[in-house]
């Protein structure tokens, strides 16, 4: 059985997290071994799911990740490269800067999201808002002599296309997307967070100030980072703090510097109060309307086999209250299910040359019907309510 592309995609980042621990401290055997186990968990993502939109993301970070084993194979560790006649004190900066883009290389996509507009179906008020807040002041800052919003939250049920959204955006400009995940980072820096969160903004703002273009820095699960909790240690707390003061950094310092803090959450609830007016946009990703999840069906099945009276409307009704990932699985155990048949068929067997391979038949409505008794939403009703609700005091368009 294969697995599940959020658990592979989990396994490549505690695989690069390790590796970038081990190559910090000299290690140079083990940081290549894990970065080699990074790169095949993300190979077997674009193998098992190559219509991803976010493939372009894994295979920079395969690149980024071979080009490191390169470099530790090429020679026994790399020293940061400095000018040797430069003074120590600007030696010393050139050192931390290397350092700094040596920590967080893997999580820099230079090239665009391969992902449109057009591809993040509905969430038309979600696309607007990022579209003034981001897109429109990076095409004509000048017509903003007020400045623009730089942190936006995207909050909603898991599976909505927060990450789409933040991509999508991210391939309007010509400029740098930084994809971090905020629990992976609490867990992979340990009692560095705090060090590590200065070391992130900065190198952020290098990108946005020195190459003039603009960085969006999108923090996925910001609510591990930034959320209440009933006890929390020293390092917590300083982290949080310093996420606080670079956020105000951000909004305040230069008001047209091309830097954006895009977070996104499950559980907007969870976040302090000081943080999330930082986020000057709140913006709720919901559930997909009928329209968008007739949309989702059409698109989910133009390249399988569907029976001619299979409706993409009808669907859309029948999976009321499914998000946009829960479709996808729907579309693809249907499939699955006419596959399996076709492999325990006693007539099926393996192609010989000259002839045509077996193809499974056609999906029917019968089969989502069957695909939906057994795959239930994601997202509950009181998850829903709870998100309506939160939505009416805090969000902010």
């Amino acid at each position: 059985m294969s697995m599940a592309p959020q658990e592979l995609e989990n396994n490549a980042s505690k695989y690069a997290s390790e590796a970038i621990k081990f190559d910090s401290q000299g290690a140079r055997g083990m940081a290549i071994a894990n970065y080699q186990k990074a790169i095949d968990s993300l190979v077997k993502l674009l193998q098992l799911y190559p219509n991803s939109k976010l493939n372009a993301l894994y295979k920079e970070r395969c690149n980024s990740y071979h080009g490191r084993i390169k470099a530790l194979q090429d020679s026994h560790g790399i020293e940061p490269a400095v000018d040797p006649e430069a003074s120590a004190e600007e030696q010393k900066k050139s050192v931390e800067r290397q350092e700094d883009e040596n920590d967080f290389e893997e999580l820099v996509m230079k090239e665009k999201p391969n992902i449109s507009w057009n591809e993040v179906i509905g969430l038309e008020d979600a696309k607007s808002a990022l579209r003034e807040s981001i897109v429109y002041p990076t095409k004509r800052p000048d017509l903003f002599p007020l400045g623009w919003p730089k942190g936006m939250l995207l909050y909603g049920p898991p599976g909505t296309g927060k990450t789409m959204l933040a991509a999508a955006t991210a391939s309007e400009m010509d400029g740098y997307f930084i994809n971090v995940d905020a629990s992976s980072m609490m867990s992979k820096w340990l009692g560095e967070a705090e060090k590590n969160v200065s070391k992130l903004f900065r190198m952020a703002r290098r990108y946005a100030e020195k190459e003039g273009k603009p960085v969006i820095l999108f923090v996925d699960e910001v609510d591990s980072l930034l959320g209440s909790r009933n006890s929390e240690v020293g390092g917590e707390i300083r982290t949080k703090n310093q996420f606080l003061t670079e956020m105000d950094g951000v909004n305040g310092k230069g008001k047209d510097l091309m830097m954006y803090v895009i977070g996104a959450t499950n559980k907007p609830w969870s976040l302090d109060w000081p943080f999330l007016r930082r986020f000057q946009k709140r913006i709720y990703v919901s559930l997909p309307t009928q329209e968008a999840r007739e949309s989702l069906f059409t698109q989910y099945t133009k390249d399988l086999e569907i029976g001619a009276r299979v409706s993409s409307l009808e669907l859309a009704k029948i999976f009321d209250g499914y998000s946009a990932s829960d479709i996808k699985d729907v579309c693809q155990a249907a499939h699955l299910k006419t596959v399996h048949e076709l492999f325990d068929s006693p007539d099926y067997h393996e192609p010989v040359e000259g002839e045509e391979a077996q193809k499974p038949r056609a999906i029917t409505t019968a089969d989502f019907r069957e695909i939906m008794a057994r795959r239930k939403p994601s997202v509950s009703t009181e998850m829903i309510r709870a998100y309506h609700k939160w939505s009416e005091e805090f969000r902010a368009l």
